[in-house]
């Protein structure tokens, strides 16, 4: 399928999440999902199987705690990855007033906002298979329920595209694949070659880039920002990390006009060797990592990075029950 057709694909699903009701929800993704689809969500929701299967354990419990919750997509990219799977991958925010209890964590009776990135593959004209990380730390922040170290990056509404065009994406995307290749693969000379010049941030990062990571993690600004909020505390932790581009994990990559996205379940291999990442003592567990990344190129540089990692389910592999912690501090 073209992109094109792949995105109008999901827009009576995205269209249905936009004003929210558990019905609507349900009708449409019967609509879109393949009755047997495989859906691997972050933590602790699991794998399920089927769309009454996501309305029922993920999305009615979201929409019962924010009963206006309203769907608010940024980013919409669509392709053909290299082995051939058609995929759809969206970055936005549900936002709705806290008004009950979702996951354990208490209401606020705000607005509130939760980052997704959603990954879709689509075969015979319905969707096979999904990938979504839903940012719950973000949650938990504004409920002044989260229980770990305050993070190092900044804490906000993660934006769109500076650019605005996170909904009209089109054209070929090979140069801005080239270039996130290209940048991985020199990010992963390090640490084997100790010298961190072998990265060569520079070369690949806008000066000015914006990196948003998790809640919990935070967003960096420009490369010295990147290294200091996020690459010096993560490699300290993780001094083997092993990313799919050089490793045998499985990623799904697609590229649309000046927009790379990237899906993997897992695709990062690593020992928690060092501390400090999220305030935490190494555990000197080997564990996996599960990041759905989106990168905007602008004049051959990466100048936007959007990232969720699920560190609810990293935190469960080294024996730590984030939610479990949430209850008992409250």
């Amino acid at each position: 399928m073209t992109p094109a057709a792949l995105k109008s694909l999901i827009v009576p699903f995205r269209t249905a999440l936009a004003t929210a009701t558990p019905d609507a929800a349900r009708a449409a993704a019967r609509a879109l999902f393949a009755p047997d689809a495989v859906l691997h969500l972050c933590h602790p929701f699991g794998d399920l199987a089927g769309p009454d299967a996501l309305v029922e354990v993920a999305l009615g419990p979201l929409m019962a705690a924010l009963p206006d919750l309203e769907r608010r997509d940024m980013i919409v990219v669509a392709g053909t990855t290299p082995e051939g799977a058609d995929w759809v991958a969206c970055m936005g925010s549900y936002m709705g007033r806290f008004d009950a209890p979702f996951l354990g964590i208490p209401p606020t009776g705000r607005l509130a906002h939760m980052r997704y990135h959603e990954y879709f593959r689509v075969a015979d004209g319905r969707v096979t298979e999904m990938q979504a990380i839903w940012d719950i730390p973000e949650l938990m922040m504004q409920a002044g329920a989260w229980p770990l170290a305050p993070q190092l990056g900044a804490y906000l509404a993660t934006p769109g595209p500076m650019s605005g065009d996170g909904l009209a994406v089109s054209g070929d995307g090979s140069a801005a694949m080239t270039r996130v290749v290209d940048m991985l693969t020199d990010l992963c000379r390090h640490p084997a070659d100790p010298d961190p010049a072998v990265m060569r941030l520079e070369t690949h990062w806008h000066p000015r880039v914006n990196w948003y990571g998790p809640a919990g993690i935070g967003t960096a600004r420009g490369i010295d920002g990147f290294r200091r909020h996020h690459q010096i505390p993560f490699l300290r932790a993780f001094p083997d990390r092993k990313l799919d581009a050089l490793g045998n994990l499985m990623s799904h990559w697609i590229a649309e006009g000046d927009y790379v996205a990237e899906t993997g379940w897992p695709n990062m291999r690593l020992t928690h060797r060092g501390g400090g990442f999220l305030g935490l003592a190494p555990s000197g567990r080997e564990v996996t990592l599960r990041s759905l990344d989106f990168w905007r190129v602008e004049g051959g540089l990466i100048r936007e990075n959007w990232v969720l990692v699920d560190l609810l389910d990293f935190c469960d592999q080294i024996g730590l029950d984030v939610l479990a912690r949430m209850e008992e501090r409250a």
